[in-house]
């Protein structure tokens, strides 16, 4: 029992830390409430899966390639800098928004916001090819695949319970901060997903020019 609230905490670990995903939550839920911001980390959530089920084929050896490592960055580069600026040219609707259900903006367009900035965040991908890859070499050869199959679940328990705090947290933010709040941390959220992709475009041209 104690290795599977190990895991919990793990999946905790790699959604806890300040990051695209969370400043995108955080703005999705302070213009459209609880449900968009959750989405984002449902989308998010979704996109890690499919990189778990990468490291179950056996494909993060391809990370070590520089064309690779160029390519992963350049893309979160340029959805990262997409997403800020969208963020940024949103953020004067917040005050029509604010009182409203919803943003106007599709669940789908939410969910397809956070699945996209986890795809091609590589921050995220270094995690589940590489350091992911070798937690699960060590796990599968230390226990059973229903054991390894139950871990796995835990991680994802850990993503989504913090997914799910994020956005109570950016609804609760929404009801009760002034709009000029509002748009002070949504304004703070695309620069900060602007930066993020500031610095993965300079690690793109550092792996290309090295």
């Amino acid at each position: 029992m104690s290795m599977i609230f190990t895991y919990i905490f793990l999946g905790l670990s790699l959604a806890a830390p300040i990051g695209p995903i969370n400043a995108a939550q955080l703005d999705k839920g302070i213009k459209g409430g609880f449900l968009h911001a959750w989405l984002v980390g449902l989308g998010a959530t979704v996109a890690d899966g499919i990189y778990m089920f990468l490291v179950f084929l056996g494909v993060y050896h391809l990370i070590e390639l520089p064309f690779v490592q160029s390519f992963l960055w350049l893309f979160g580069f340029f959805v990262l800098v997409y997403t800020g600026i969208e963020s940024l040219a949103s953020t004067g609707k917040i005050e029509k928004n604010r009182h409203l259900r919803s943003s106007g903006e599709s669940y789908l367009r939410s969910f397809s916001s956070g699945f996209f900035l986890s795809l091609f965040n590589p921050i995220t991908i270094l995690f589940w090819l590489g350091i992911f890859g070798s937690i699960l070499a060590k796990t599968v050869t230390s226990y059973s695949t229903s054991q390894v199959s139950l871990y796995i679940v835990a991680i994802f328990i850990g993503i989504t319970l913090w997914d799910i705090s994020m956005a109570a947290l950016a609804s609760i933010l929404r009801k009760y901060l002034t709009s000029t709040l509002l748009r002070i941390i949504s304004i703070l959220s695309g620069i900060s997903l602007i930066g993020f992709g500031v610095y993965f475009g300079i690690q793109a041209a550092t792996v290309l020019f090295s």
